[in-house]
């Protein structure tokens, strides 16, 4: 076997030649907006969940920058010859947050709690023949073929591990430890108190020797997005994450003093905002009617002006900062002539379709109402059908909506990140974190498996290529933006963003300078 990685981590006392040494302690204040639906990271995958929950529970894996595999709860990793056998060593002396001992009967448990919630791990692990724990601190994955892309799967978002002690044997959904959730991270959850803030403290007994540095956690729940920007100009809180303000504070925000921003740790993700629609009944379900939709929407102008520049115009499923991507498929320039042209085509009786915006702020909803203006003068009616958080997650869950605004992680790869949302096995009512859409081509679908498990990359381009090429023929959903999120922060924290989801699983690195 070849061995891929061992743990080095060994934090600096000091910076570079000059610079301050690394201090412990303080407080640090995030925004986190919205306010999660929960906490419990192996149910839920929402973003606002992922960035607290992140602190909480770990994967095996993290990613850096460059999107290269790094040590968590595994110390060192190896994969064999032939690609068919992943070997992972545990980092001894791991304990959960109650104290008990952690070990590969907890990951061995995870896989199979996952493979029930989680519709990307789902979709990674349907590689994989069998998992077992020949001891305390050894996981060893037998894969059914060989598949590249697996190695990028073992993030805290992608692949939570969670405490066989306390979900063995219980309903998931309703275990009480949903509400005060228990990991291995760097952070321990204290308290919620909900419409408030969400409080972590230090992990006194983190395995990693000198981390975490600071002591406590506060996520302040700011529901209105002129006072998150009045409570960091007022030194109320100290990070802003990206999406925490609406886009035209950005620019004034990170002219004043001591505040700096980054564009990093996004690169894992690379989000990409879309509107799903319903392929299964009413107008959204004739492929006419979604081509008209793509060319109704001037998606320019909404890059232009509503995310003030932040973002680039998507060519269809995959991000132009993703692997595999080509922009070499069918167009859909702002034209409302020949969307008028297709619902003529179709016979568009103007029945109205509901849309429903994501309630993250001022930005998605001034969006919605772009929409609904561009899809009006085409003669589609357009009825906003508006929910906090979990209402959305329960509409799109259950398919109950006509259009539906959404952004999702592609995770480096179309493998793991966007397959999930077009092949017919990822169809599943309850979650809103798979083909929501309900698009079902088989021959799309042969396709991506194929593309997943093909060992060339020469050839896998090809694949990818010509599944973009009908998927954006087929417009399952109608692709809106690349997003670009800023974070904004007082420039005396240090360490902020480590990796390639930044805040979502770096705060163990961060520390505050006095």
């Amino acid at each position: 076997m070849k061995l891929l990685k061992a743990t080095t981590f060994l934090v600096a006392a000091t910076m570079a030649t000059g610079a301050v040494a690394q201090q412990d302690g303080g407080r640090l204040d995030l925004i986190v907006q919205p306010e999660p639906p929960s906490l419990m990271l192996g149910l839920v995958q929402n973003a606002p969940t992922q960035m607290v929950a992140g602190q909480i529970y770990e994967g095996l894996l993290r990613y850096n920058t460059d999107l290269e595999p790094q040590p968590s709860l595994a110390k060192e990793w190896s994969i064999s010859e032939d690609g068919m056998t992943y070997t992972f060593i545990l980092n001894e002396g791991v304990s959960w947050h109650d104290g008990e001992p952690f070990s590969s009967e907890d990951v061995i448990f995870s896989t199979k709690f996952l493979q029930d919630n989680h519709a990307r791990f789902r979709g990674a692990f349907s590689h994989v023949e069998s998992v077992e724990a020949p001891d305390a601190n050894t996981i060893v994955i037998h894969m059914k073929e060989p598949y590249g892309p697996f190695i990028n799967a073992f993030e805290a978002g992608s692949m939570p591990i969670v405490p066989k002690h306390i979900y063995e044997g219980t309903d998931y959904a309703t275990n009480e430890m949903n509400a005060t959730p228990i990991g291995t991270g760097p952070y321990e959850f204290v308290e919620w108190e909900k419409g408030s803030y969400i409080h972590l403290t230090k992990n006194e007994d983190y395995y990693i020797d000198g981390l975490p540095h600071i002591d406590d956690l506060y996520y302040r729940v700011v529901p209105d997005a002129a006072s998150r920007a009045v409570a960091f100009e007022t030194g109320e809180v100290d990070v802003l994450p990206g999406g925490a303000v609406e886009n035209w504070d950005v620019a004034r925000l990170t002219e004043m003093d001591n505040v700096c921003s980054s564009s990093k740790g996004w690169e894992f993700f690379a989000p990409h905002a879309w509107m799903w629609l319903n392929n299964r009944e009413g107008p959204t379900a004739d492929k006419r009617f979604r081509q008209a939709v793509m060319f109704a929407m001037d998606r320019e102008f909404v890059k232009d002006v509503v995310w003030n520049g932040f973002g680039t115009v998507p060519t269809g499923p995959v991000s132009s900062k993703t692997n595999f991507y080509t922009d070499d498929v069918p167009q859909y320039p702002y034209d409302p002539e020949k969307a008028k042209e297709l619902l003529d085509e179709m016979g568009y009786d103007g029945t109205p379709v509901r849309l429903l915006p994501l309630p993250y702020g001022e930005t998605w909803q001034r969006w919605a109402e772009a929409v609904k203006q561009n899809l009006g003068e085409v003669g589609i009616e357009v009825e906003i059908d508006s929910a906090d958080v979990a209402g959305w997650n329960e509409k799109t869950a259950n398919w109950d909506y006509d259009m539906a605004f959404t952004y999702l992680y592609q995770y480096g790869d179309p493998a793991l990140g966007v397959a999930r949302n077009y092949v017919e096995s990822q169809i599943q009512k309850g979650s809103p974190w798979n083909n929501v859409e309900g698009y079902v081509n088989p021959e799309m679908d042969k396709l991506w498996e194929q593309a997943a498990v093909e060992p060339d990359n020469e050839k896998r381009q090809e694949l990818y290529t010509e599944i973009q090429q009908q998927i954006v023929e087929d417009v399952p959903v109608a692709w809106l933006l690349e997003i670009e999120f800023p974070t904004i922060y007082r420039c005396n924290v240090k360490n902020l963003i480590t990796t390639g989801i930044g805040l979502n699983d770096g705060l163990r690195d961060a520390w505050i300078e006095e």
